[in-house]
């Protein structure tokens, strides 16, 4: 009879009503603490959000109206979204961390004493520091709720947050600078390679006809910070090798001085020999968009080149992976 069962497949043994009514008690004290942490770390969230209100709303303000930072309004979402799509992973393994969550919440109110009471500055570097201060207490909070194997697994979305705090005026004039500098060097190769005379003193490139000054609006500062976020975000999703991500990433950087170069070269060549509105018309204040695409295009095929390069991602079987991301370390 028992053959004829097992051949059937009806005999099977079945855990007693006191076994699953324990897995059954386990499992909720697992929901209901981990519930906890994430009303932990809202609560920490929101806390900071409200002691931090007006400099948060300076630093909208800000980035609204300084294309040097206009990236700051977008970088919280993107942050967001990232942790949402791997917050499976991230918090398959969860903890209370004291001693780094600790010493990174002191760290950020440590540095908002000293911006607020010692130190005296000027700009927006209190701005800068205000928001250094912030993400800290944000980084320190998820320590405290979530743990350091969460940290490890989450740190690209949570150190993602750090592209909040604006460049101090001293690093922000360094930049643009170089931008500018940069800029000026491959627009001059470029009328160079065209065989098009051009004369060039500091920012100012004179070709027959024109007299063009690549100025601290032309150094493309926004659309270069957006590329190279761009790259940043398409680097974590598709390498998983860690120079290949820095290699691809720190392609960006020369590669948006060629764009901006191409940028000016074009709007300098088009006033000459179609319209020279074009060098105050809407493809020279809006058209960055353009070239941005352009600097994308090119990247694409690096990308598809490194991602190619690493071989197949190995992925576990669904009871694997279902263990793994079930697994909650309480403490």
């Amino acid at each position: 009879m028992s053959r004829f069962l097992s051949i059937c497949g009806l005999n099977r043994s079945f855990p007693n009503d006191a076994t699953g009514s324990d897995t059954l008690t386990k499992m909720q004290d697992t929901t209901h603490k981990v519930a906890k942490r994430h009303a932990a770390f809202v609560g920490v969230v929101v806390v900071s959000g409200l002691l931090f209100s007006k400099m948060l709303g300076t630093l909208v303000a800000y980035a609204l109206h300084n294309d040097s930072s206009s990236h700051i309004l977008i970088v919280p979402f993107i942050s967001l979204y990232i942790f949402f799509m791997e917050r499976r992973r991230v918090l398959s393994v969860t903890s209370t961390s004291i001693g780094p969550g600790t010493a990174t919440l002191a760290a950020g109110v440590l540095v908002w004493i000293a911006d607020k009471y010692f130190l005296q500055l000027s700009g927006n570097d209190p701005l800068s520091m205000a928001m250094l201060s912030f993400v800290l207490i944000l980084i320190g909070g998820f320590l405290l709720c979530y743990g350091v194997a969460a940290f490890r697994a989450g740190m690209f979305p949570v150190l993602f947050l750090l592209l909040m705090i604006p460049l101090p005026d001293s690093v922000l004039d360094k930049t643009i600078y170089m931008l500018q500098l940069g800029s000026t060097e491959i627009t001059y190769g470029l009328f160079e390679m065209a065989g098009i005379p051009v004369l060039k003193q500091g920012f100012l490139l004179s070709v027959p006809g024109v007299t063009i000054e690549v100025a601290k609006e032309c150094s493309s500062i926004r659309s270069s910070i957006a590329l190279f976020i761009t790259c940043l975000v398409a680097a974590h999703f598709y390498l998983r090798t860690w120079w290949k991500t820095l290699l691809f990433v720190m392609l960006s950087l020369p590669l948006a001085l060629i764009k901006n170069g191409i940028r000016i070269a074009t709007l300098t060549l088009l006033s000459i020999y179609v319209d020279p509105g074009f060098l105050k018309g809407n493809l020279h204040h809006d058209g960055g968009f353009v070239f941005f695409l352009v600097a994308l295009l090119i990247m694409w095929p690096v990308l598809e080149l490194l991602h190619r390069s690493e071989g197949p991602r190995v992925f576990p079987n669904r009871e694997t992976q279902g263990v793994v991301e079930s697994r909650v370390v309480q403490s």
